[in-house]
């Protein structure tokens, strides 16, 4: 298959953190960066419904950025994680996900 050689400025955090996944997944960078921007263009092509979350918030996709939205009652309660939560649910999301990936159960 043959390619097109691009120059792209990303910030340093985001080809770090896809040159680790490369490097776990045993993939040359530029094999996985297609396929990150496979899944990317893929999943913003799909119009996203909106789902119920809870019944004071629901899913929907941003129309600018395309991302998702969760929309919530302006008096819908409130918690506060502390850093080492969000670190820790950011580190099970990214285990499910590379495990997903790989067709393996946790």
């Amino acid at each position: 298959m043959a390619g097109m050689k691009t120059t792209l400025d990303l910030p340093d955090d985001l080809v770090r953190a896809v040159k680790l996944r490369a490097l776990r997944e045993g993939r040359k960078l530029k094999d996985a960066v297609a396929d990150l921007l496979r899944k990317g263009l893929a999943s913003s092509s799909a119009p996203r419904s909106q789902v119920a979350v809870t019944p004071t918030a629901r899913l929907t996709t941003d129309p600018t950025t395309g991302l998702p939205l969760i929309i919530c009652d302006p008096n819908a309660p409130a918690s506060k994680m502390t850093i080492e939560e969000l670190l820790a649910l950011e580190q099970e999301t990214q285990s499910q996900e590379d495990f997903e990936r790989l067709g393996l159960s946790p």
